[in-house]
């Protein structure tokens, strides 16, 4: 009897096993099958920020004039840029890297002293992706670096295009804002646009020198403000200032302009 029970025993663990392999089976199963949904709207939600942004790109580059001649958006190179010294973070995905949603994490971000945080955002992502068009010598002729800011009423995310020199000014483009229609949405008209090419970001002594609705008396160069939305344009003006200085892309552009980008 005892023999019996004994040579019974690997012959019912064998099933246990096997039953136990099978409801794994089954319930691994029945978790990637009920998941397929969230992980299709993912992939859907990744490919429309994609082609958001490809949109966006597309709108800068149009005005960029001789520096884009011929070029295609597929030639922009991506590169995410550790803002603290202005080095290329090559183990970030461009593609997939998300600065707001970095800038709400404590651990992908960090605090920005009040005394410094011009933009009024508060908190400033480690990194942030750039977009280089290069030449047929693979030196950069333009850069197009994200900003973003507080105005009137809304949060303000645009673009802010350089020459190679890091200092000409060729575009500036918000892309999105829900600021005062018909006041501070002016912000996006062309001819408002059309203001800010040929201007200098800094000055000859490296200092940044653009003013956005400054008096005419202003020594440096400068944008004519909007009437009426005095507010969004002093938001404009705080955060061109923040994303060119040493808490936003200023480590970023001196390499650049030592040649190291």
């Amino acid at each position: 009897m005892t023999n019996s029970n004994l040579s019974g025993s690997p012959v019912k663990a064998l099933k246990t096993v096997l039953l136990v392999a099978v409801v794994c089976a089954v319930l691994v199963s029945l978790t990637a099958v009920s998941l397929r949904p969230l992980y299709l709207a993912n992939l859907e939600t990744e490919r429309m920020a994609r082609l958001a942004t490809i949109a966006r790109l597309a709108t800068i580059v149009e005005t960029l004039g001789r520096v884009a001649d011929g070029m295609r958006l597929e030639d922009i190179e991506a590169r995410v840029v550790k803002l603290e010294d202005g080095t290329y973070s090559d183990d970030i995905d461009p593609a997939t890297y998300d600065a707001r949603r970095a800038a709400n994490d404590p651990g992908k971000s960090v605090d920005i002293p009040p005394q410094l945080d011009l933009a009024g955002i508060k908190r400033r992502a480690d990194h942030a992706v750039v977009y280089l068009i290069r030449n047929s010598n693979n030196r950069v002729d333009a850069l197009i670096l994200p900003v973003r800011g507080v105005g009137y009423q809304s949060a303000l995310y645009g673009y802010l295009a350089l020459a190679a020199d890091v200092n000409e000014i060729l575009a500036l483009k918000f892309y999105e804002h829900g600021e005062t229609p018909g006041l501070g949405s002016r912000i996006q008209d062309p001819d408002w646009e059309a203001l800010w090419p040929g201007n200098h970001a800094f000055d000859e002594s490296g200092k940044v020198s653009i003013r956005v609705g400054a008096s005419a008396g202003f020594a440096g160069d400068r944008i004519d403000g909007i009437t009426g939305a005095t507010r969004t344009i002093t938001g404009v003006d705080r955060l061109v200032q923040f994303w060119l200085g040493d808490f936003g892309f200023g480590p970023y552009l001196e390499r650049i302009r030592r040649g190291e980008g």
